[in-house]
């Protein structure tokens, strides 16, 4: 088994959760998702950040600002909807009840 191929699937697999958890915090623009994502050792590329900011906007569970910037052209700075903390709320469950899942199987 590839456990590089492996490792990467498990993480596009909670990358929807980490990106929820980011916002949550506080709004927060795309250098700002991709630099916390990368110090936990959950690399993204900005090719796909993208996609998904754009599917969790789409499906309601972020919004966004534009704020002019003086560097450069205006910049999205995004926040979690009342129902993205919804969702993020039951993923937190989900993902909570996962581990321990996988967990109990080492301790079986």
């Amino acid at each position: 088994m590839n456990t590089e191929n492996a490792r990467v699937q498990m993480r596009k697999g909670v990358l929807e959760l980490c990106v929820l958890r980011v916002v949550q915090k506080g709004e927060a623009y795309t250098s700002d998702l991709s630099q916390a994502l990368k110090k936990a050792d959950i690399l993204v590329v900005e090719g796909t950040l993208y996609p998904l900011l754009t599917r969790l906007k789409n499906a309601g569970w972020l919004e966004y600002r534009w704020e002019e910037s003086k560097a450069g052209p205006p910049r999205k700075y995004y926040t979690l909807t009342s129902s993205g903390e919804e969702l993020l709320a039951t993923l937190d469950k989900e993902w909570n009840q996962f581990v321990n899942a996988v967990n109990a199987l080492s301790q079986s």
